[in-house]
């Protein structure tokens, strides 16, 4: 079943045109929340099915519901032909809303608490930066700035990542780690924001 639905919703993302959200996003979230349940003894069909669908909602043109939502409700549709277990399909669609941001569900199974940290892992590190650039150069408007003329690393000014894209770390990325909730992704996320912030310095000196 898992390989079905991985060839399905690869074939759904074919052609979707974010960089930062696209299949290979996708990917790298399944073959993360796998690992990461393998490791802390979870069930791996219930991680890896709410990986492969937590970003389904994003297919959709709808505007008024979070992607989140839409993912739950597209992926009750995609399930049907495969009838799961009533419990196995409720675990799945809770990790699914619980993985958002800023919907700020908060996980009550371990593997909806795996979906969340694979989901926030692949926005940091080398990875998150190229994501970061991807998304914020997606995202920008005419007045936004690469970052602050006189105070690049937000020690004086509020960040403000609409205003400065560099602010995203200070107001997002470098805070992803404090919401982890399993070992293996606390572990994972610190060597990852250590790299983000070997790259703040190195553009620090750069920039001097």
């Amino acid at each position: 079943v898992l390989a079905q639905v991985y060839a399905e919703v690869q074939q759904r993302f074919a052609g979707f045109d974010d960089l930062a959200h696209g299949w290979e996003h996708v990917k790298r979230v399944y073959t993360l929340a796998i690992s990461i349940a393998e490791q802390e003894g979870a069930n791996p069909f219930i991680a890896g099915m709410a990986a492969l669908l937590h970003d389904l909602g994003r297919l959709s043109h709808e505007t008024t519901k979070h992607h989140a939502d839409l993912s739950a409700r597209l992926a009750v549709e995609l399930l049907l032909p495969y009838r799961l277990a009533p419990e196995a399909q409720k675990a799945i669609l809770h990790a699914i809303t619980a993985h958002s941001y800023s919907l700020g569900i908060e996980p009550y199974t371990l593997e909806a608490g795996i979906v969340r940290d694979a989901d926030r892992l692949d926005g940091i590190g080398a990875i998150g930066i190229l994501r970061w650039a991807i998304t914020g150069t997606i995202r920008r408007t005419p007045q936004t700035q690469a970052y602050h003329p006189d105070d690049p690393f937000a020690e004086e000014h509020l960040p403000d990542d609409q205003a400065y894209m560099l602010d995203h770390f200070f107001t997002k990325l470098l805070k992803l780690p404090d919401g982890m909730i399993t070992k293996t992704g606390r572990r994972m996320a610190a060597q990852r924001v250590a790299f983000m912030r070997a790259y703040l310095d190195e553009l620090r000196k750069e920039l001097g």
